[in-house]
């Protein structure tokens, strides 16, 4: 289980990261914003962790052609754990290293939507606050490692539990 839990989830990661940095030059100009970032963020968390169920069907064709659904969770959910773990790893250099402004854009971005919606200086009070607190926790490591965390894994974990049902399958009795 080990080495197919490495390889697939070192390919998987890989495939997280070099999306995300690909994304780079297009966040850089402008053609990729924050309203259709999440689009394509969570397409390609969803293509990399496409690797989760090759992984799991993997396991049980090279381990006599049956898996149970637990084993088959298991190697999911490792595989997912180091392919987010890639993905936290990558935001980690290229928010503190390309884009420490981000916290910036997103908060004028988040209030310049509050205002378009006819928000109340109340209200845009309120969201400035929101944002600042956001700011904080995303100029933390810790916070900011978890909050990126928490993006590719859900997704790692449903993938995880669909591939793991898809692929289940028991060993055939033997008949005398």
């Amino acid at each position: 289980m080990k080495k197919t839990v490495l390889v697939f989830g070192i390919l998987s990661g890989i495939v997280a990261s070099v999306m995300m940095l690909l994304t780079m030059p297009f966040i850089n100009n402008g053609t990729i914003n924050l309203d259709n970032g999440l689009v394509v963020g969570y397409t390609s968390i969803f293509l990399s962790l496409v690797l989760v169920f090759f992984g799991i069907r993997s396991y049980r064709e090279n381990h006599g052609g049956s898996i149970s659904f637990g084993r088959g969770f298991a190697v999911g959910i490792l595989i997912t754990l180091i392919s987010s773990l890639f993905y936290v790893a990558t935001w980690q250099v290229m928010y503190y290293r390309f884009m420490p402004d981000f916290g910036d854009k997103y908060a004028a971005h988040m209030l310049a939507k509050e205002k378009a919606k006819g928000a109340t200086p109340a209200q845009l009070a309120e969201k400035q606050k929101e944002m600042e607190q956001m700011k904080g926790l995303m100029a933390n490591p810790v916070t900011n490692s978890m909050m990126t965390f928490i993006e590719p894994f859900p997704v790692g974990l449903v993938m995880t539990l669909v591939s793991a049902g898809i692929l289940c399958r028991k060993q055939p009795a033997l008949s005398s």
